[in-house]
């Protein structure tokens, strides 16, 4: 697929993808979920990749979705882009790999549930984030309302579900929903900083720490200790000898 909304590049066992529209302040549309499916299938078994990182382009990482083709929507087609976005994003999970939200600018409505699919999300120090949607009489469409409670508490997504409040980057830290503010010029260095501290690690434990944690959120607390149990165990019989024996022999794992 030629890509008409992303750029992509690969360097150093990272992946990059900006989404670049910023006439439309990179609002998602269907041609954007076709292109983030198709690029997401053709790296999810990828040995060369071990981090994602996904930005905007100019000065909104993505500042919803693209309300000028979804104002002719049916009700059924409706449902129908957001059971794809849906879809999309939690693909994301899905990637044996951790992916990395660098917020730039506004993340809002569909940009922030965007964000939110995101295994973690660094942020500018002016970026901006909210879920307008009932601004246009509508909800979120991306599992918007599910994973907000999920990363927040339950009062702070109501909250900032219903009164479509726009919140900076210091509130959105506090509430959780971010995991570090740099300043802007420092964004994508930092990103690229911290994908690279992930992928010098064991791309198997990695993996593994993320597909644990992810399931053990949707799992009784006994069911997760039983995962982890099982993927410790693996370990042992796999890259984890490589890393005990090179901590024991002061070199560097060859994983």
């Amino acid at each position: 697929m030629e890509f008409t909304i992303l750029r992509t590049s690969v360097d150093a066992a990272i992946a990059v993808v900006t989404i670049s529209r910023p006439q439309a302040l990179n609002a998602l549309n269907s041609r954007f979920f076709e292109e983030m499916d198709y690029y997401i299938t053709s790296i999810q078994n990828s040995s060369e990749i071990r981090a994602l990182i996904i930005t905007g382009d100019g000065k909104a990482f993505v500042a919803g979705a693209d309300i000028a083709e979804m104002v002719s929507m049916t009700p059924e087609e409706g449902r129908a882009f957001s059971a794809k976005g849906q879809a999309v994003f939690n693909r994301f999970g899905q990637l044996p790999f951790p992916v990395i939200a660098a917020i730039n600018g506004f993340a809002l409505g569909g940009g922030m549930e965007l964000a939110m699919a995101c295994d973690f999300r660094i942020a500018s120090s002016n970026a901006k984030f909210g879920q307008p949607e009932v601004n246009l009489g509508l909800i979120p469409g991306y599992a918007g309302t599910q994973r907000l409670p999920r990363l927040t508490n339950l009062a702070d997504a109501l909250y900032l579900l219903t009164t479509a409040e726009v919140i900076d980057a210091t509130t959105a830290l506090q509430m959780r929903l971010v995991q570090k503010i740099t300043e802007p010029e420092n964004l994508l260095p930092e990103a690229l900083r911290l994908a690279g501290q992930i992928a010098s690690k064991g791309p198997l434990a990695v993996k593994l720490v993320k597909q644990v944690t992810r399931q053990g959120l949707e799992s009784t607390y006994s069911e997760g200790e039983k995962l982890e149990q099982t993927h410790f165990g693996d370990s042992f019989g796999n890259e984890g000898r490589e890393g005990m024996l090179a901590f024991l022999e002061k070199r560097k794992p060859n994983w």
